[in-house]
């Protein structure tokens, strides 16, 4: 075997070049017995960036109209503290945020249950932090994710 192939190219990744020698990966959400499309698969990650962006305007809306009066440098922090507060108890409650609603995702556990306070308080530091966010598995569950064990679906 030619090693190019094991490894893959520098453009297709390590991944492709396993695919292409019969490895089968399974579909995103397998490995956690969730289905492939429809209601409760997981979550892609175009919506689940738009949901972030839904969250992140309307707490930048609501810091810098409401609470710093047009003070665009306080209204940064306000923005993060908004967002974070938001995410706890949103997640926390009712499994999603405004974001994740309008574009149809829920954030339950591995097992299919609602999070609970300490793990949605730790997920949502992790997200804030927002690299934990952009490491994904093969699942596309971003670190903040896995540490959490939760998962985002569709509804």
């Amino acid at each position: 075997m030619d090693n190019r192939q094991a490894i893959g190219s520098w453009l297709s990744g390590p991944r492709a070049a396993a695919e292409e020698m019969g490895v089968d990966f399974g579909y995103p959400g397998q490995r956690l017995g969730l289905p492939q499309e429809g209601p409760g698969s997981v979550a892609r990650f175009g919506r689940r960036l738009g949901a972030v962006a839904i969250d992140w305007i309307g707490c930048q809306l609501i810091a810098y109209g409401l609470i710093t009066g047009g003070n665009l440098t306080a209204a940064a922090n306000w923005t993060l503290a908004l967002f974070v507060a938001l995410t706890i108890l949103t997640v926390g409650t009712v499994g999603f945020t405004p974001g994740k609603r309008i574009l149809g995702l829920r954030v339950i556990s591995e097992s299919g249950d609602r999070l609970g306070p300490v793990r949605v308080v730790l997920r949502t530091l992790l997200l804030a932090l927002v690299v934990p966010a952009l490491i994904w598995d093969r699942d596309g569950r971003g670190l903040h994710d896995r540490l959490a064990r939760a998962v985002q679906v569709r509804i």
